[in-house]
């Protein structure tokens, strides 16, 4: 008998260990717990344009062993792989680019498999395809555009490429801990002029009467959510965004995922005045979200970069991916570091344009990283 496969629209009618034990269980941000909370607390959905479309694949004992999460897309938010340009050449040529299928952990630039399949599972790449032609086929059945692949590992990237699919790269800003056992241990490392900026922006922030509080789901309570969602929207708003996860979303977090959640918040006069909000995997940690009800000089670097690098010295940690762009990380100790994305359009003249588009982008991609590291703040033997 051949593998059952299924297309769900909720992703609560598959327990969390089943999902869990896909290989995800270290990276919080592909746990069924939090895309769960996602779905059920009114974060997706038709008002944010991401519709669930899960495959699903269990074996003749009705086990999962190959599953991947997908969603059909009506717009580009929240992907942090920008193909707006690429939706506005398909409209300019009388075409339709959404609704697209998407890969991906909504709202999360950070890297991990798509591609789901059990440690166990007789023949791996033949499930890895069997989803790939699954998608291939929703994606005609709901006349999608396109399939995007999003912040794939470099080995899914390559196996996506192999069955046709067009790679994409792009850049971001990750610290790798080189054996240090403490800040200072790590300051160490950077050349003379960036230590002295650091250690002067951790002043300043000492200097105005500021302290820290790291909380995990367990000792952070419902008002300390509730304090940081208000911070959280209140920034996007005022950069014109749309906060999509909700204050129920974060509770859920709190709740399920209590030890993987780092919720920092900074304190004047036992007042919270700015917060960021992290996740953390087995060996890495991610930065997501932040906000902050008065400037203070340095203020945004000690809550959402330094206090976060300190916990994963702390906890022998050995990544810090601090979220999508920010060239100023660089002097903070995060140095260029390739992303990637795979990508098949159903339309072949479009499907050469982007092929075209992407060669040239990868070249102006690798010399932009090349130049970034030669701004590295270590010394050069830490760098080299």
């Amino acid at each position: 008998m051949k593998p059952r496969v299924e297309i769900l629209e909720d992703l609560s009618t598959v327990s969390a260990g089943e999902w869990n034990r896909l290989g995800v269980a270290a990276l919080p941000f592909l746990r069924h717990e939090f895309l769960r909370a996602l779905e059920v607390h009114g974060c997706l959905g038709e008002r944010f344009g991401w519709l669930p479309r899960h495959i699903v694949v269990h074996d003749t004992q009705d086990r999962l062993i190959a599953a991947c999460p997908l969603y059909l897309k009506f717009n580009s938010y929240g992907e942090f792989v920008f193909d707006w340009a690429w939706a506005d050449a398909y409209e300019r040529n009388g075409l339709r680019y959404y609704p697209k299928l998407v890969s991906a952990s909504p709202y999360t630039p950070a890297t991990g498999p798509k591609l789901l399949v059990a440690q166990d599972a007789p023949e791996p790449d033949g499930l890895r395809r069997l989803l790939l032609e699954t998608a291939r086929q929703l994606a005609e059945a709901e006349r999608a555009s396109s399939l995007h692949w999003l912040f794939t590992p470099d080995e899914e990237t390559a196996f996506l490429e192999t069955c046709g699919y067009l790679r994409r790269t792009g850049c971001q800003f990750h610290w790798e801990n080189q054996g240090w056992r403490h800040f200072d241990d790590f300051l160490s490392a950077f050349n003379h002029a960036k230590r002295k900026n650091i250690r002067r922006e951790r002043r300043k922030v000492h200097a105005a009467g500021i302290h820290f509080r790291r909380l995990d789901g367990q000792t952070a309570s419902e008002a300390d959510w509730a304090d940081f969602h208000q911070l959280y929207a209140a920034t996007f708003d005022r950069k014109g965004g749309i906060p999509t996860l909700s204050l129920d979303f974060f509770l859920d977090l709190a709740e399920h995922l209590s030890t993987q959640v780092l919720l920092v918040q900074a304190l004047k006069d036992d007042q919270v005045v700015a917060a960021a909000f992290n996740l953390v995997g087995e060996t890495t940690l991610y930065g997501r979200h932040w906000g902050c009800r008065a400037h203070y000089d340095s203020l945004h670097f000690e809550t959402c970069y330094y206090q976060g690098l300190d916990f994963c010295l702390q906890r022998g940690l050995q990544r810090f991916e601090p979220g999508a762009q920010g060239e100023h990380k660089i002097a903070r100790g995060f140095l260029p570091t390739p992303t990637w994305s795979a990508h098949w359009l159903a339309d072949a003249h479009f499907a050469r344009a982007v092929q075209q588009f992407l060669q040239h982008e990868t070249e102006g991609m690798q010399d932009y990283m090349e130049e970034l590291a030669g701004h590295s703040p270590y010394r050069r033997s830490e760098s080299a």
